[in-house]
């Protein structure tokens, strides 16, 4: 069949062992090439290694054996009397082999032939809605909607209209509202991650991220030294925001847990807090220090833990005014006739987040090692590493002490 560079379409049969375990069975697909390009197409049926003989293309040693060999040919003659209609017809002319192998799929199965249409949309919004995480989904939701700004066609696009023209077009678009290139950087591997996704599925051979690149900006570090943050612990700041460092404190001590977390605690249970973390879904035990619990029963709630939500509905409201009062932390002077009020802040970018990271560079500094670091903060995935850590919570105990000993009281391990 003569495609996109005068190129013929050829088929032939191929048995899938690249994800089979030994001895298990693999599936059986016709692999569609064009200009050495190739898109396998499924026909229905698994065999064991030992059941086809690769040479002859025919199922041996099985006992229907007779009935799938006839099976399997008169499958290859249809795909192969649909791509000679399509080659008859010019209408394969310029597609890919992922695009003929969606074409044959589509009439083999009855559906429309024009369902590359839009596939890249589709199944866009198809990837968002399998998130399970509110706050991923909503990412990709943003950036979904991004894209319908910058195309108003974006629900017509197949794949191959990506292109890395597409893409910078795309990133110079929003780089007018949007100065960040991190941040905008988080639409583009949202794009990406789609992409991978549908190469792994086998929905497209088509990849722009081969020529266009996504090159995060370097950002300061959010984290405080030592010695900043014993001058942030011993600061007297006015009345109405003692809680809030009283609160940074607590998240620096429970290993910079995460406001929505820390607000949706019930109770300490044997001297711990446990909860399923509202970014990951991993289930998370934290050793409560005194210090931790000085402040916890300072501040108790009625319905939870803390008082955080008796007072506000929304934990979001209370991180954005104690990010604010934060910020505004510092030394006051009174100036001119007026007595005009100003601060001048001890550290004016400071956040709920940056108690994380500071506690993460000290236990760095204290030589803890990184696997234990990592297992605190709950990272880590299921290496034999990550699952001793977890059972061995003592690890995780032991090192925050051994960095709240540090900050507080200047002890400095041997």
């Amino acid at each position: 069949m003569q495609v996109k560079g005068g190129e013929m379409a050829s088929t032939k049969l191929y048995l899938d062992m690249r994800a089979a375990k030994p001895g298990a069975e693999a599936p059986l697909k016709i692999a569609i090439t064009v200009k050495s390009k190739i898109a396998l197409l499924p026909l229905g049926l698994k065999l064991k290694a030992e059941q086809w003989d690769s040479v002859l293309c025919k199922v041996v040693g099985h006992p229907q054996r007779n009935a799938l060999n006839e099976y399997i040919r008169q499958r290859k003659t249809e795909v192969d009397g649909i791509l000679l209609k399509m080659k008859m017809s010019h209408e394969s002319d310029m597609m890919s082999a992922t695009e003929l192998k969606n074409r044959v799929a589509a009439i083999l199965e009855g559906r429309p032939v024009d369902d590359t249409q839009g596939a890249f949309y589709k199944y866009f919004v198809k990837f968002t809605e399998g998130k399970r995480n509110k706050g991923t989904r909503g990412l990709y939701e943003a950036t979904m909607r991004r894209m319908e700004a910058f195309d108003p066609s974006i629900r017509t696009r197949s794949f191959e209209d990506i292109t890395r023209e597409w893409l910078s077009d795309f990133d110079a678009f929003m780089a007018k509202t949007a100065p960040s290139a991190n941040a905008r950087n988080i639409h583009l591997r949202n794009i990406r991650a789609v992409f991978n996704d549908a190469l792994d599925e086998e929905v497209t051979v088509k990849y722009p991220f081969r020529k266009f690149k996504i090159r995060p900006v370097a950002t300061a570090k959010r984290s405080l030294t030592v010695e900043e943050l014993r001058i942030l612990f011993a600061f007297k700041p006015d009345p109405h925001a003692v809680k809030y460092l009283d609160m940074f404190k607590l998240i620096f001590f429970l290993i910079g847990i995460n406001m929505v977390d820390l607000c949706g605690l019930k109770e300490v249970n044997n001297g711990r807090i446990e909860y399923n973390r509202a970014k990951t879904h991993r289930l998370y035990s934290i050793k409560v220090e005194p210090e931790s619990m000085e402040i916890i029963d300072r501040y108790r709630g009625k319905t939870h833990l803390l008082d955080i939500m008796d007072r506000y509905g929304d934990y979001k409201d209370y991180l954005k005014r104690m990010n604010r009062e934060l910020q505004r932390m510092g030394h006051v002077e009174r100036v001119g006739l007026g007595g005009k009020k100003v601060i001048t802040p001890l550290f004016p970018k400071l956040s709920t987040y940056w108690a994380r990271h500071t506690w993460a560079t000290i236990a760095a500094e204290l030589d803890i090692p990184k696997e234990t670091i990592a297992a605190a903060l709950g990272h880590g995935g299921n290496t034999v590493t990550d699952i001793y850590i977890r059972f061995d919570q003592r690890k995780v105990d032991e090192a925050n002490r051994r960095v709240m000993d540090y900050v507080l009281y200047g002890r400095i391990p041997e």
